[in-house]
């Protein structure tokens, strides 16, 4: 009864410290003022006035129309990239200059534009406007491109300066600190659980699948918050290797990107794992049905599970890293992070072929085919919605 008290009074600090800091993180962290360069500066009207206040996202929910004042200069390029729901429309000082015909990714260069209007006390009013939902304006972000004054070549070298996109780290932070809170919850709650898990030894046998934790996956609420905090150490790498949930395009169909702060991504992408996790074995139930393999089911499904789990207790060190370098060289880290998501799923289906392999062979066309079905495929989409949706 003790161990079960010390497990909540864990929780609810971390329930507390998650409250009273990711609520007042939503502000963002905005770039100097640069020409010919879109910042996370906008604004909206006023209710019953002309004058322009900033916009902050959980207060101005039912904006249609959202403004920036930028400094163009017409004679170089500013091409900007954007997710644009079909009906999107950009002005630029009042007059009408791009029309979404479909809900994708574009890509417009502003300065042509501006040559044909005249500016307002040196600045361009720049207003995106949908007719029916807020605009996704997190999604504006620039393209790098070179231009005038920003190439200079020493011997055989060039150098060329970018524009620094600017990401508030605070909430990644705080969800990392939470993780360790929660797996060192489940460490003192339920060793034996935790042991089974996480030692190396029993990872490594396959007679192990029929020991503690994975002798009955997913029948206890101890099996459920070890599969909950999985969810959210990869929800919380996968929100860093996407500054925004709107490059996913199929979830941005269904989770509204306006309404979305780095907080509510990973929530969001937490529940969808958790719910993949859990409804996967219901789908490897009836495959196995259609095609006749009952009977690999269990061993299957434990294998999949223990190595998740197992490999995802290593996510949060990479978390660390990308906290750490991805300001000084967030290419590699990019790549990292990437490759650290994609071997974990490799790994993952290897072990599955190759635990089925010692009680049925793989060679069998009948057996391969199934899991084809149920880990190949399945794998290949997550692969290009996390990994290579760019």
């Amino acid at each position: 009864m003790f161990q079960k008290y010390k497990l909540l009074s864990w929780l609810l600090v971390a329930l507390l410290i998650w409250v009273s800091t990711v609520i007042p993180l939503q502000a963002q962290v905005l770039p100097i003022e640069q020409e010919n360069s879109i910042t996370t500066n906008w604004l909206v009207y006023k209710n019953g006035t002309n004058e322009l206040v900033p916009y902050v996202e959980s207060a101005n929910t039912e904006s249609h129309a959202l403004h920036q004042w930028l400094q163009i200069i017409p004679d170089n390029n500013f091409p900007v990239s954007f997710i644009a729901q079909e009906g999107l429309c950009l002005f630029l000082n009042n007059q009408l200059i791009f029309v979404a015909n479909a809900t994708e990714a574009y890509k417009l260069n502003l300065a042509p534009y501006a040559r044909n209007i005249k500016p307002k006390q040196g600045k361009y009013l720049l207003t995106v406007w949908h007719p029916e939902q807020q605009p996704v304006v997190s999604s504006f972000k620039n393209v790098e491109v070179l231009q005038q004054g920003e190439v200079k070549e020493v011997g055989n070298s060039t150098f060329v300066v970018r524009v620094r996109e600017y990401v508030n780290l605070n909430a990644f932070i705080i969800f990392t600190l939470l993780l360790g809170l929660l797996y060192g919850a489940l460490k003192s709650n339920y060793p034996a659980d935790f042991g089974s898990l996480y030692n190396v030894g029993s990872f490594m046998r396959v007679s192990s699948l029929q020991e503690g934790f994975l002798a009955k996956p997913i029948s206890s609420w101890s099996n459920i918050l070890f599969v909950l905090v999985f969810s959210l150490s990869l929800a919380l790498l996968i929100a860093a290797i996407h500054t925004e949930v709107k490059h996913v395009r199929l979830l941005n169909q269904f989770i509204p990107a306006s309404a979305t702060g780095i907080s509510t991504k990973i929530i969001s992408y937490t529940l969808i794992i958790f719910l993949y996790i859990l409804l996967k074995y219901l789908f490897l139930k009836t495959m196995s049905f259609i095609f006749g393999l009952e009977q690999v089911v269990q061993l299957q499904y434990r294998e999949f599970l223990r190595t998740i789990l197992f490999l995802g207790i290593f996510l949060p060190v990479v978390v660390l890293f990308y906290l750490a370098f991805n300001a000084s060289m967030p290419q590699i880290i990019l790549i990292t992070s990437n490759m650290a998501v994609a071997l974990m799923l490799i790994i993952t289906i290897v072990r599955v072929f190759a635990t089925v392999n010692t009680k049925v062979s793989v060679l069998n066309l009948h057996l391969f085919s199934y899991l084809c079905a149920t880990e190949v495929i399945p794998l290949a989409i997550i692969l290009k919605l996390i990994v290579f949706n760019f």
